[in-house]
């Protein structure tokens, strides 16, 4: 043995020295950390072909470690940590030689591409993070960023610390729309700090509200390090969880949890939305605390208003507050009382265990005793009375088919059970009253009568889904009924959007913000994923920018706002008509849908393309394209070098003896909190995206192979990291940050500015830790 050490452990600290060397060295980390794998390798090889790295396994013909076997004892649970007294026995690092290990890489690097990078369902999911940053990027460079700020101060201003608080709405928009944290840091000093400086604010509040802003983008989605992990958390939550289901006798993950093994990136987004608008409140409000008590330090600022619209108080608390709160407040609670709700007539043709989250009982003694031991004795209690009723009324213990009798009856039953108001109807005549409300505070010395014709045409469409429109109604009947009511708001909605057009915080923050919503909502709501969602971004984001070009040279931008309405028509057609015209059987009223949403289609492409060539035309896209082709490439390379050296490590025995140390521990949470402790330390040195890539594979079959909710998990990661990203002296977002600012600025105002934000993060990292629900709960309400 090597300096008394284990011969992995020397593996390991080889493995780690070269990694570093390689991102201190100055080349670039996309090639650096697969140099770093090749020349660990080079170097354990030698070592070991020269009998000086050995490694003591344990003894599996000891009669130790038989009578541990016997005694019920899973085989992955033994180890050296837990049972130090078991007889060892040295043997190579690398099993059968490093020749063999180094051709076992080449094949693992093979399929481990394929599977991650080429194939399956990542490389849709790997899209995303094409398409959000060219969305974010072009946000960007299209000057909106600034325009924000410019009207965030101007409304937040007057107030005590009022441009710190708007730096912080600003740095939540910018992390929204483009998930990246250097480009928001540097986006948010280059505008904001010398604003703040001359106006009087510490250089430290100013820097440390900057930096901590800009690492919003790591947590509020849609963010590309949820993305990366997500990508990751569900291959490693699925597989560990069946090898602890088979650990425990259960024949699959699915028997012993009772629920599917799966976690996805839509549903870390959904998780990932409170902690992001918690740490923006803790932020802002630390911001306005510490002006109430250092006025001099964070000064109100008056910016002369350029609308000619007096709006007094009162019309601003009714229009902006009061009213949609009572909108919102009763289209909620008509959905709790069924008012409002699903109109639909399909039922299954099979009825099922009535819980719906009846367990498995059918499972041998071992898998029995584990499973209630993780679900209690009174949930196995009621599914095994749920599987034996449903038995007993003549089918399986899973299911039963219905008689014909049986089926209309059901279908009867929830035709007679529907909401006399459907969802859909609700939703979307409820944001045309949203928007009537904001129109009427924006300008209320206006005439109420264009207004007022769409809230009758609303109350129209209300009364008539009532009275005429049912489970069993169609596409093309709901819309033939709803025609009327649809004309009177949209005649109306152009007086609203003219109106909004006319004040600088509606024209500058609702088209982003717009964005954003179709963006997160369409992933939130369960309407499609994350990938589509993303291209559905990038091309706002570029119509967006092109059509601020448009108005920037005194040109029409009608194309793109026809675009926006064309792309309204196609989700509706979508929604409410079927758009295959492969079908054995095409309805005359689906083949009309079809022609308008094909022309709807149409349409958005034509402005898709006229955007393009605009922004092309004004130097904007080629700068865009290019610098998202150089972030891109950088995640893809690092993500295959990063896959060379994890089967470096793996070659030797690396990952198995830091998961056997890990595992030693009796306590799940002291295993998790060391490796967020790990995680935090090596976010100093590492980026997001070889921590994603390098260590989260080795790390996570322990951690995602408990009884932790693999949401939670994934969430408590990323704000890790964000905090880790903070914390002087090596917090990538400080240097960033001093990379852009003035001389006057030190870097201890940086460092002394920062401390209060890393204490607000270590306060969610302790309230997300004792409060798990600000994680699930969204992904919970969403699932029901």
């Amino acid at each position: 043995m090597l300096f008394g050490l284990d011969g992995v452990e020397i593996g390991l600290i080889i493995v780690f020295l070269s990694l570093f060397a390689g991102i201190l060295s100055g080349f670039p980390v996309a090639f650096a950390i697969p140099g770093a794998g090749l020349i660990s390798f080079a170097v354990i090889a030698w070592l070991d072909s020269q009998g000086l790295l050995i490694h003591q396994a344990i003894d599996q013909g000891s009669a130790a470690y038989k009578e541990l076997v016997n005694s019920g004892i899973h085989r992955d649970a033994i180890s050296h940590f837990r049972y130090p007294e078991l007889p060892t026995v040295g043997v190579p690092v690398f099993d059968r030689g490093w020749e063999v290990a180094m051709d076992r890489n080449i094949s693992f690097i093979v399929n481990r591409m394929n599977e991650r990078v080429f194939a399956g369902q990542s490389i849709e999911t790997l899209l995303a993070v094409l398409m959000f940053v060219l969305m974010g990027i072009t946000l960007e460079r299209s000057k909106i960023a600034n325009d924000l700020l410019t009207t965030m101060a101007r409304v937040f201003g007057p107030l005590p610390g009022g441009l710190a608080v708007s730096v912080v709405v600003v740095g939540a928009f910018l992390a929204a729309s483009t998930g990246i944290v250097g480009a928001t840091v540097v986006t948010m000093g280059l505008l904001s700090l010398p604003t703040m400086l001359r106006n009087g604010y510490s250089p430290e509040l100013s820097t440390g509200v900057i930096a901590a802003s800009g690492t919003l983008g790591q947590i509020i989605p849609p963010s590309i390090v949820i993305v990366l992990l997500g990508t990751l958390a569900g291959d490693l939550y699925s597989a560990a969880q069946e090898t602890r289901a088979q650990s425990f006798g259960c024949t699959d993950a699915l028997t012993y949890l009772g629920r599917p093994a799966v976690v996805s990136v839509g549903t870390l987004f959904q998780a990932a939305l409170l902690p992001g608008i918690l740490l923006a409140f803790l932020y802002g409000a630390y911001a306005f605390g510490y002006a109430l008590f250092n006025p001099s330090k964070a000064p109100a600022v008056h910016i002369d208003d350029t609308d000619g619209e007096v709006i007094t108080r009162a019309e601003g608390l009714t229009w902006f507050l009061a009213v949609p709160v009572i909108i919102i407040a009763g289209l909620v609670g008509a959905g709790q009382t069924g008012l409002i709700g699903a109109q639909d007539a399909t039922v299954s043709a099979y009825t099922q265990v009535e819980r719906l989250d009846a367990l498995r009982t059918n499972v041998n003694e071992q898998c029995q005793a584990a499973m209630i031991d993780l679900h209690g004795q009174e949930r196995w209690d009621e599914s095994v009375a749920a599987r034996k009723a449903l038995a007993d009324s003549g089918g399986s213990e899973e299911t039963r088919e219905l008689t014909p009798e049986e089926l209309e009856a059901a279908r009867a039953a929830k035709i007679a059970s529907a909401a006399p108001i459907g969802s859909g109807v609700a939703t979307l005549f409820g944001m045309v009253l949203l928007t009537l409300a904001v129109a009427r505070g924006v300008k209320p010395s206006a005439p109420v009568g264009p207004l007022a014709i769409g809230v009758l045409g609303v109350a129209l469409a209300f009364v008539l889904d009532a009275m005429f429109i049912g489970p069993q109604a169609t596409g093309g009947t709901k819309v033939l009924i709803l025609a009327i009511p649809l004309a009177m708001c949209f005649w109306s909605m152009r007086h609203a959007v003219a109106r909004m057009a006319e004040n600088d915080l509606i024209r500058v923050v609702f088209p982003p913000l717009v964005l954003i919503i179709a963006v997160l909502g369409s992933i939130l709501g369960g309407i499609t994923n994350p990938t589509p969602a993303a291209a559905l971004g990038a091309g706002g984001a570029l119509m967006l920018a092109a059509y601020r070009k448009l108005k920037d040279e005194g040109k029409s931008g009608q194309i793109i706002i026809w675009a926006t309405l064309a792309l309204a028509v196609l989700i509706l057609a979508g929604v409410n008509f079927d758009l295959r015209m492969n079908q054995a059987e095409v309805t005359f009223e689906d083949s009309v849908a079809f022609v308008v949403a094909y022309g709807a289609y149409t349409l958005a492409a034509i402005a898709l393309i006229y955007a393009c060539i605009v922004l092309y035309r004004n130097g904007v896209l080629t700068p865009i394209v290019r610098e998202t082709a150089k972030v891109t490439s950088m995640v893809f390379t690092i993500l295959i070098g990063s896959q060379l050296l994890n089967l470096v490590v793996i070659s030797f025995g690396g990952e198995h003896y830091i998961q056997q140390f890990l595992r030693s521990f009796d306590n799940e949470f002291t295993v998790f909190l060391l490796v967020m402790l790990v995680l935090f330390i090596l976010g100093f040195v590492l980026d997001f995206l070889e921590i994603i890539y390098i260590v989260v594979p080795i790390v996570g079959p322990v951690i995602y192979g408990g009884s932790f909710d693999p949401k939670w998990v994934t969430i408590m990661i990323a704000v890790n990291l964000q905090t880790s990203f903070l914390t002087p002296p090596f917090g990538f977002a400080l240097f960033y940050l001093r990379g852009v600012a003035p001389a006057s600025v030190t870097t201890g105002h940086i460092y002394r500015g920062i401390i209060p934000f890393v204490l607000i993060q270590v306060l969610g990292l302790a309230l997300l830790w004792f409060l798990p629900s600000i994680v699930t709960i969204v992904p919970d309400l969403i699932g029901k």
